[in-house]
């Protein structure tokens, strides 16, 4: 007999990354439980070149390469989210696993400049145990308990599992800000301190059916609701053009509830004994509604009494159909379309110290794309990944301000080649030459005019949409290096460079008539280019060292560069993107006793953004430690103790704009709190 091979779990989820024409990284359910996470976000921080913005332990929206929001593509089963959907609806127990693409390919689909993430839902096995999770995490004297329950069945030809999740979470905020203003001599400090209350249950579940062979229905309903209150304190001081120091103080009060329900199904079908018809559908929608409340305590000055009601419906659905063949020579064609519509309405009233109104919306979206792909291996050393993709998009509204309409559509070529120098070994080198684009959002092209609560200026402006933006397009090259070890585990290096034209930002400017209020709205205003360096090491200790513990070892280090054309530096760089983000991380299970300890160390520092000519944007730095221990009362009960964000340290951002005629600085501390969190979790 020759060598016998036994793997894992975690070597399968590596053997498909290292078989991906296009270069990938997968998650599978070891890693995605081994630290215990409460949301998908806090497992994607630890990933190579993943960032989460704003302050620890609040969640945020994911960045893959430093790039703010919209750059990274989200996809759930491999079909793209609606607009509005957030990954916090969807819980880590509710997770098989998630890919991460760092070049978008034809079938995934390319409204990916950073990449993308895609999201797969749990899949029922034979055999398999229901699993219960129960506990409760602390934050700041705020308890938050949580349950959830994932349980399977199957037959001779079906299989289903669902997971079931109940929630509450609560926590506090507390935020100092600190407003200067040399050319008025205003002088403002803002105290803000409040809690948050949220209850939510969220649902998903899989159901498959099997027929004849190569035919499978697959359904996968999944549904949400949750409902929150923030009631806060808001102190204000300030002394303006040199006049004593006045003293606020109001009380506020939001209200919100949201429920998103949807149904995705796909339907597989084999036409002969090389080819296959695969038909996806996606139908669903979601409902918000938000009320705030301010009500001065104080007499009325800069804190007015503000009344605001917002109340948005979105309903979307899409389809899609792909014909896939494998041909001789090594060949696999792969060709399809989509189409999807988007229906939103929004009904908004407000009343302010200084005017009451009603900005209502009623929008609609087409967004329909073709593309054809081709896997070619080549020779033994040599396989490569040609597509292209075309994709067009048409946003109407109709608001208080008139009817408007936006049209684009882009042609994206896609190009990946993967180079192994010897077949049976375990290195090989990725490369990609792709092009890529960022659509405006609805809410980017039609969003109604909003108006700061409290005194409007440059650092605090209103802000509205702009209807005439056109997509960003970007042209891309990734090159990156793998060597896969032997006992399992995976050593990476990447570089990308992007360079991106019609480039969208926030451009703030004082309005000549009326009240000359400032106003930010987004617009192309020039070209951008950005590249970086993304290393990753995954191996286990005694790999290296002989006679070393068995620790699971798990680093990656990446660095970014950025910078926009029209703008001056030093710090022309793209929004929100730091100059690198670290990550170290290990696990270790004790032979000596049922016990597995681990923890991460997550690093971003702090930066500065000039975003125009005559302002700038500041965030400090990021560290957040997670530590967890894991005791195995026996095959089927754990007792999971997990303190995340040891070390809380405050997260400070600022904004200065600088003008002849106007100088002005804001500056806000946010305090962060540490988690601890106890949970049982036990197969049944």
């Amino acid at each position: 007999m020759g060598r016998i091979e036994i793997t894992s779990g975690r070597d399968n989820d590596t053997q498909q990354r290292r078989e991906s024409t296009a270069s990938k990284i997968v998650i599978g359910r070891e890693e995605i439980e081994r630290q215990g996470d409460s949301t998908v976000g806090e497992i994607l921080k630890r990933m190579p070149g993943i960032t989460m913005d704003g302050v620890p332990g609040r969640g945020g929206s994911v960045r893959m390469r430093g790039l703010s929001q919209g750059y990274t593509q989200i996809l759930l089963d491999g079909q793209r989210v609606p607009p509005g959907f957030s990954i916090e609806s969807i819980t880590p127990e509710m997770v098989e696993r998630i890919e991460i693409y760092r070049a978008p390919t034809a079938e995934t689909g390319a409204q990916a400049i950073a990449g993308t993430i895609n999201i797969i839902t749990r899949e029922g096995r034979r055999g398999m145990p229901s699993e219960l999770k129960a506990g409760s995490s602390w934050q700041g004297g705020y308890a938050s308990p949580n349950a959830s329950l994932v349980q399977y069945h199957d037959a001779e030809n079906w299989s289903a599992n669902y997971t079931l999740s109940v929630n509450r979470y609560a926590a506090p905020n507390h935020s100092d800000t600190q407003i200067t203003n040399t050319t008025n001599a205003l002088d403002r400090h803002r105290v803000s301190d409040s809690h948050y209350d949220r209850e939510g249950v969220n649902a998903t579940a899989r159901l498959q059916f099997k027929g004849d062979p190569g035919e499978s229905l697959t359904l996968m309903p999944f549904v949400a609701y949750s409902q929150g209150r923030t009631p806060g304190l808001t102190l204000l001081d300030q002394s303006l053009g040199g006049a004593p120091r006045t003293f606020e103080s109001a009380n506020t009060l939001t209200n919100n509830h949201f429920a998103v329900a949807r149904l995705n199904g796909q339907w597989r079908r084999k036409l002969s004994a090389d080819s296959n018809m695969e038909w996806k559908f996606n139908l669903g929608g979601w409902n918000s509604n938000t009320d705030f409340n301010q009500t001065p305590i104080t007499t009325p000055g800069v804190l007015q009494a503000i009344t605001e009601n917002t109340q948005t419906q979105d309903r979307s659905a899409t389809a899609s159909g792909k014909y896939t063949n494998v041909m001789g020579g090594g060949h696999q064609w792969v060709s399809g379309g989509e189409v999807e519509t988007v229906r939103r309405t929004q009904l908004a009233t407000a009343s302010y110290a200084f005017g009451s109104g009603s900005a209502d919306l009623q929008a609609s979206a087409l967004r329909y794309a073709i593309y054809s792909q081709d896997e070619w291996q080549l020779t033994p050393h040599w396989a490569t990944h040609v597509g292209a993709r075309y994709e067009a998009l048409t946003t109407e509204g109709t608001t208080t301000t008139g009817d408007v309409s936006n049209r684009n559509s882009v042609f994206t070529p896609l190009l990946h080649a993967m180079w192994r120098p010897d077949p049976d070994s375990r290195d090989q080198v990725r490369m990609s030459l792709t092009r890529s684009f960022k659509t405006p959002g609805m809410a980017t092209l039609l969003a109604r005019r909003a108006y700061t609560r409290d005194s409007n200026s440059a650092t605090n402006p209103d802000t509205s949409g702009n209807p005439n933006l056109q997509p960003e397009i970007a042209t891309g090259l990734d090159v990156g290096v793998e060597r896969y070890l032997p006992q399992g585990g995976v050593l990476s290096a990447n570089v990308f460079h992007r360079r991106v034209q019609n480039l969208i930002r926030s451009v703030v400017v004082q309005e000549s008539g009326g009240l000359h209020r400032w106003v930010s709205t987004p617009q192309n205003i020039s070209e951008a280019v950005t590249d970086g360096l993304e290393l990753e090491a995954k191996f286990r200790l005694d790999q290296w060292i002989i006679d070393a513990p068995a620790v699971d070892v798990r680093n990656n280090l990446s660095f970014f560069r950025s910078r926009v054309l029209s703008v001056m530096g030093p710090d022309n760089r793209l929004d929100q993107q730091p100059s690198m983000t670290a990550n170290l991380g290990a696990d270790y299970r004790l032979r000596s006793m049922p016990l597995t300890v681990g923890g991460n160390l997550n690093y971003n520092p702090g930066y500065t953004t000039r975003s125009s000519d005559v302002q700038w944007l500041t965030v400090s730095q990021k560290r957040v430690m997670d530590v967890y221990g894991l005791w195995r009362v026996d095959s089927s009960t754990s007792w999971r103790l997990t303190l995340s964000n040891l070390d809380p340290r405050y997260y400070n951002t600022g904004s200065l704009y600088s003008s002849p005629s106007v100088v002005e600085n804001s500056q806000t501390q946010n305090r962060s709190w540490t988690s601890v969190q106890i949970r049982l979790e036990k197969k049944l």
